[in-house]
C-alpha cells in the first residue's frame, strides 16, 4: 500500500461518510468520540506498557489499532470543520521550530 498524504487520508474518510445519509456527527459528538478513543488507547498502552495486564475475557487490541481509531475520529472531526490538517500541522510546527526552539535540550550532533 502506498504512503498517502494528509490530504489524502481527509479525502479517504470522507468519500466514506459521504456516502451515509448522516454524515459527520456534531463536533461535540466527534469530540465525545475522541476522548472515548483516547481511553481506549490509554487502557492498550497500560496493557502493553504499563503494569496493569489484560483480563482473560478482554478483547485483544492493538495500540497501533487505537491509534488509527482515533486518527480516524480526529479526521472526521477536522472535516467536519473544514479543518486542513496539512496547514493545521504545519501551524504547529513552525511554532516549535520558533517560538520553542531553544525550549529542550538538543541532541549533540557534532561527535
Amino acid at each position: 500500500m502506498a504512503d498517502k498524504t494528509m490530504k489524502q487520508l481527509q479525502q479517504e474518510v470522507d468519500a466514506y461518510i459521504s456516502q451515509f445519509k448522516e454524515g459527520y456527527f456534531s463536533p461535540l459528538a466527534l469530540l465525545a468520540r475522541l476522548t472515548e478513543e483516547l481511553g481506549e488507547l490509554a487502557r492498550e498502552v497500560n496493557h502493553h506498557h504499563g503494569e496493569k495486564p489484560k483480563k482473560e475475557t478482554e478483547a485483544q487490541k492493538t495500540v497501533a489499532e487505537e491509534t488509527g481509531d482515533m486518527l480516524f475520529v480526529l479526521i472526521c472531526l477536522a472535516n467536519s470543520l473544514n479543518i486542513d490538517l496539512e496547514d493545521a500541522h504545519n501551524t504547529v510546527m513552525n511554532k516549535f521550530n520558533t517560538r520553542d526552539k531553544d525550549r529542550w535540550t538538543r541532541i549533540d550532533t557534532n561527535n
